[in-house]
């Protein structure tokens, strides 16, 4: 469990209906299948030591005797398992003359808790109320099972809470609790449960799986827990239903596994940590006041490593999907676009003015001001575009950025700025020799001067081209490139730009502006602030500050799940495996951490600019930040790793 991890799975074994024994062998390998996996938390389907399909059987006293017997084998044979259980199986209370459908949880060999279902349904092909009673919000009960009495431990209110890792609380429903009104679950993580167990029994019919589906993904949103749904499967009676052993593995609103028609295991892994963060800093998740009936049933699992499985994406920004990727682009592109209206509207401004390079971050920001002067009815020409050639600027961007503007039909103004700045050399004593950061912020700056005074002198708004990505790691010049009256770019990671690059290209309808943006998106990332060699770019962005895809996955995590270097190391090495040594995600790690702190006064006084996901920096939104925090306990971290 080390890094909040922990290894699940749900299972589906295949049963022989009201053959315990049968089923109670099938339960035992699986989970011993699941042991040697790693796995720490097995769930099984609804009823699965009986099966579900026993109708009035579920009456009868033999049926029940084997089912008792068939869970203390059970606990016998997986004693030494490290693993937290749970079956399900009907439980008398003989004291009521009652029979419950309950979740059996077991751990190292002895029954920890029994959890009765809340919703009995007696609808449709459903008629459990035939056979069970329900058990109640707040109910406790008392009753002899498995050898051992429960007068503490059978509630429909508690959680099964890990000794030695807290955060780690589960809470238990069984199949109709979910698709009620009022889910017991809610109710449970808001009492700290962060891992929902559902035991279910659910027939399949056309179109269910898909509204199934989304009730666990929907419900593992709404409660910022990971949910772990076993469905019964094979063997099940098909003498009027299939059941098809539909089982997922969720986590905040994502499904991490899936498997159905299919008996076995589903195996996963849950970040529980990731989970805390994201209750801590979600302030409508309130918790539960507690009540004295409220229960919390100790188990013990080992603290142990977790080996991952799991899908985590090298880009997490960018859909992996195609058309859920263009859904995207367009959306962000609409979102920029519809900012950038209201901005120019607001203003009272009758112009855009934008420095294009004939890269990807000014291509992006002149697409979405084109789009706005249109949508606005306003002339072509009312985006205005300044090419701003100096020492490292060559002809393939050169000429990049006068066809683009070109093509969008804006007003194509060029202002060779070299002998202005020349002169700034001259003013300040500076050798142009000296290559250093006075050479290219010296060129950064003038050109925002330029576009400043443009824009001034033609009642128009200078539109900002810098991405998430340069801002995080703090590449721009401090009141150059860094200041605009409206920055369009600022919530969308480098990586993205790219992909809304070229979600344009495709989109477009124009042979011509397509072939544009392709030789834009084929050109290296570089501010071109040092001189060209033998016509070539010789600044490539990546060289000095590290890959972007490694930089956008640094940002998701650090920033959206509040994960120290450590993990991030940890994940990025699982992403990256094949793309880039542990040596070089290291090296760009420390990169990102010693910039991203430095680099935040940037960010304190950033222009306005419209957010697009769930990871943003602007001071007045979503990061919060002293300009001067230190960086040492973060850089520590990384100094304790060893490659």
């Amino acid at each position: 469990m080390k890094d909040g991890f922990i290894k699940v799975a749900a299972a589906t074994p295949k049963i022989r209906v009201a053959d315990c024994d049968y089923n109670a062998s099938e339960i035992i390998r699986l989970c011993r299948e699941a042991a040697a996996l790693g796995v720490k938390i097995l769930v099984f389907p609804e009823l699965c030591i009986t099966g579900y399909t026993c109708g009035d059987l579920f009456l009868q006293d033999t049926l029940l005797t084997a089912a008792s017997r068939a869970v203390t084998r059970i606990a016998e044979e997986t004693r030494e398992l490290d693993m937290l259980i749970a079956v399900g199986c009907p439980v008398r209370d003989e004291w009521r003359g009652k029979l419950y459908n309950c979740a059996v949880l077991l751990n190292r060999g002895e029954v920890r808790g029994l959890r009765p279902k809340m919703h009995i349904p007696n609808y449709g092909e459903f008629y459990e109320q035939r056979w069970f009673t329900a058990g109640i919000d707040g109910w406790n009960g008392d009753v002899k099972f498995a050898g051992q009495r429960f007068s503490d431990r059978i509630s429909t209110d508690g959680c099964f809470v890990c000794e030695g890792f807290p955060a780690l609380s589960v809470g238990v429903e069984i199949c109709e609790d979910l698709w009620a009104a009022d889910p017991p679950s809610t109710g449970l993580a808001r009492a700290g449960a962060t891992i929902i167990l559902n035991l279910s029994a659910s027939n399949e019919l056309v179109g269910k799986a898909a509204y199934r589906r989304e009730l666990v993904k929907n419900q593992s949103a709404r409660l910022h827990c990971a949910y772990i749904y076993a469905d019964a499967g094979e063997g099940e009676s098909s003498t009027d239903l299939v059941f098809a052993g539909h089982n997922m593995i969720a986590e905040n609103g994502v499904i991490l596994a899936e498997s159905r028609f299919k008996a076995g295991l589903t195996v996963s892994e849950i970040d529980i940590a990731r989970l805390s963060f994201e209750r801590r800093r979600n302030t409508t998740f309130t918790p539960q006041k507690l009540s004295d009936e409220f229960w919390r049933a100790p188990f013990h699992l080992d603290i142990a490593e977790t080996a991952l499985t799991r899908p985590v994406a090298r880009n997490p920004f960018v859909p992996p999907e195609k058309e859920q990727r263009e859904e995207r682009c367009r959306e962000i592109f609409a979102i920029q676009t519809q900012g950038l209206k209201k901005r120019l509207e607001h203003t009272g401004s009758q112009k855009l003015v934008v420095g294009v390079s004939g890269g990807l971050d000014s291509t992006l920001a002149m697409l979405v001001s084109a789009m706005a002067v249109r949508e606005l009815g306003l002339p072509s020409d009312a985006l205005v575009a300044v090419t701003m050639p100096c020492f490292g600027t060559t002809a393939r961007t050169r000429s990049n950025a006068t066809l683009l503007a070109e093509k969008l039909g804006a007003e194509l103004r060029v202002v060779d700025i070299t002998k202005s700045v020349r002169q700034h050399f001259t003013d300040i004593g500076h050798d142009e020799l000296d290559r250093s950061v006075t050479y290219e912020n010296a060129q950064a700056r003038e050109r925002t001067q330029v576009l400043m005074d443009i824009a001034n002198s033609i009642n128009g708004l200078v539109v900002g081209t810098g991405d998430l990505s340069e801002l995080a790691l703090g590449w721009a010049t401090y009141n150059g490139d860094h200041m605009s009256m409206y920055g369009v770019n600022a919530g969308v990671p480098k990586t993205l730009v790219r992909y809304v690059v070229g979600w344009y290209a495709d989109t477009c309808g124009d042979a011509a502006l397509s072939d544009v943006l392709n030789d834009i998106l084929a050109t290296p990332v570089s501010p071109e602030l040092l001189p060209a060699e033998n016509g070539e770019i010789s600044q490539k962005t990546e060289d000095l500050v590290g890959p972007y895809e490694l930089h956008d996955f640094f940002l998701y995590y650090f920033v959206r799940w509040g994960m120290g270097p450590a993990k991030i190391f940890r994940l990025a090495k699982y992403a990256f495996a094949g793309a880039y040594d542990d040596e070089t995600i290291l090296k760009w790690l420390r990169t990102f951490v010693r910039r991203f702190f430095a680099q935040q006064f940037k960010r304190s006084c950033l222009p306005d600019g419209p957010k697009v996901g769930s990871v943003a920096l602007s001071p007045r939104g979503d990061w919060r930040m002293p300009s001067d925090a230190a960086a040492k306990a973060w850089l520590s971290e990384l100094e304790e790793l060893h490659v």
